[in-house]
């Protein structure tokens, strides 16, 4: 297991899943809530200092807003630093513990993280967490199936540049925003300032309804992404289950196929060349 703090006071993100919904973000402007953020963390690795063969590694902050700025991206890199002494020296003493420090990308590229925490300056135990989704912008989402499938591909290439351990923490086969979240899809249009592509009917909701050419495009992206992941350290899929959306969910692609009951099955074994 692997614990996230996905919401903090005054939001790393402004995003709906940091627990408050804004158009700029605050915890970074302030101290109080960065000093409340590492007591948390604290915490947290005190409690589970003992139970590694449940908890693996704690991630401080999931996707702190680096896009805008350095403001927050000096914030978010100090705190980093700070929580790896709170999550890997979790007893107060000079003993190291065996959980692993998650560190998001912040929406950077693999590039940013290079040569920091090196383990040349004696830093152990950290992970670079990076997620991919092909689809939330109007040029993602405009992209052929096989353009998807080559994007997949090319992330992988660069996850072996990375000088971090690098997991892609998040990532789908959906290949569309149409499971939206009452903001409207760019892929039919109806996200503000977005360009119609295509009706999102055929594409999401139960994977009953799906058509056979479309798993087999979804099992095709599965195996892309998984080969493409796998030159770095690993991959974990969002989400195990969306309510009305099962391109997003992976107990819907093992129950209609275009996910492997065995993740190291591959049909299209050489798929990223």
């Amino acid at each position: 297991m692997i614990i996230d703090l996905h919401g903090v006071p005054g939001s790393q993100n402004g995003f709906d899943n940091s627990g408050q919904k804004m158009n700029y973000p605050l915890w970074h402007t302030s101290s109080d809530n960065i000093a409340r953020t590492n007591q948390i963390i604290k915490t947290l690795a005190s409690t589970y200092s003992s139970q590694t063969d449940v908890v693996a590694g704690i991630e401080p902050l999931n996707e702190p807003a680096g896009f805008f700025g350095n403001d927050i991206l000096a914030t978010t890199r100090q705190y980093w630093y700070d929580s790896y002494g709170n999550i890997r020296y979790p007893y107060g003493t000079s003993q190291q513990g065996a959980i692993v420090e998650f560190i998001s990308d912040a929406f950077q590229p693999l590039s940013y993280w290079n040569n920091f925490m090196p383990w040349q300056n004696g830093f152990e135990g950290v992970i670079l967490d990076t997620h991919y989704y092909g689809i939330f912008s109007q040029q993602e989402i405009s992209r052929t199936w096989d353009q998807q499938v080559q994007a997949a591909c090319a992330r992988g290439n660069q996850l072996t540049t990375a000088t971090l351990w690098t997991v892609v923490g998040e990532w789908t086969t959906a290949f569309t925003d149409c499971a939206s979240k009452g903001t409207g899809s760019r892929y039919d249009g109806t996200y503000p300032g977005s360009t119609f592509i295509g009706s999102c009917t055929p594409w999401t909701g139960s994977g009953a309804n799906f058509s056979a050419d479309y798993k087999a495009f979804l099992r095709r992206f599965w195996e892309a992404q998984v080969t493409a992941f796998e030159r770095g350290q690993g991959w974990i899929y969002w989400t195990w289950k969306l309510e009305n959306a099962d391109d997003w969910s992976y107990s819907a692609g093992l129950k209609y196929g275009w996910i492997p009951q065995d993740p190291t099955q591959r049909i299209y074994p050489n798929i990223c060349g």
